[in-house]
């Protein structure tokens, strides 16, 4: 099941967790990938020295401040691309950037870069999981380069599945999705610091970066 806009339309620190577990998925053509989001960082509001939108609405971060469900990406260092996610109600600057994944298929789009996947990943406390190797992309620039996530995708509607076009539960033309996976319970829920935000004063100290223990 996509995930609907009701999803994304909540507290973006309970958003950023609850994605865990959660399949994020990548259509080309006919081809499908799909990886399950191991790792997530929130960025909240104007307040919030590490967001974007701490300096105010601009032409670059007003999907930020527009509806739920909504794709947001932009580049760092002039080469890598990063995806997010538009949360919380409209008007409110908000995002969950996707930072890990680990994907339940080989990438048809950059064969025989990582090795076959043949599960996803190990948990104690989530025996559903099949055991195996599993294809890990840590880091936003890695994830985007991988799955051919990039600025054409940016205000891309990641809820998108009109009824009237849905082919076995999927849009047609549906490009980058997600759907529901495993729940992870809170214990398993490790919390952090958020990467490169020192120039945020206290803010940096937010334990805003969530990961899969």
């Amino acid at each position: 099941m996509i995930l609907p806009r009701k999803f994304f339309n909540r507290d973006t620190l309970k958003v950023a967790q609850e994605l865990l577990g959660c399949i994020l998925v990548r259509k080309i053509g006919k081809q499908v990938v799909k990886a399950v989001i191991t790792e997530t960082e929130a960025y909240k509001g104007e307040n919030d020295l590490a967001s974007h939108a701490s300096k105010g609405r601009t032409p670059r971060t007003e999907l930020m401040f527009g509806e739920a469900g909504y794709a947001y990406i932009y580049l760092i260092y002039g080469m890598y691309h990063c995806f997010n996610i538009v949360t919380e109600k409209k008007d409110y600057p908000a995002a969950v950037l996707i930072r890990s994944v680990e994907i339940t298929e080989n990438s048809p789009f950059r064969k025989g870069r990582w090795p076959k996947a043949r599960g996803i990943f190990k948990s104690p406390s989530n025996p559903s999981f099949p055991k195996g190797e599993a294809i890990k992309l840590n880091g936003p620039g890695k994830i985007c380069r991988e799955l051919k996530i990039d600025k054409e995708l940016n205000g891309w509607d990641i809820t998108r599945a009109p009824k009237q076009s849905l082919v076995r539960g999927v849009a047609k033309g549906a490009k980058l999705w997600i759907e529901r996976g495993i729940k992870i319970s809170p214990e398993d829920i490790k919390r952090s610091q958020r990467v490169g935000v020192d120039y945020a004063k206290h803010c940096r100290h937010y334990l805003w970066r969530f990961g899969i223990k």
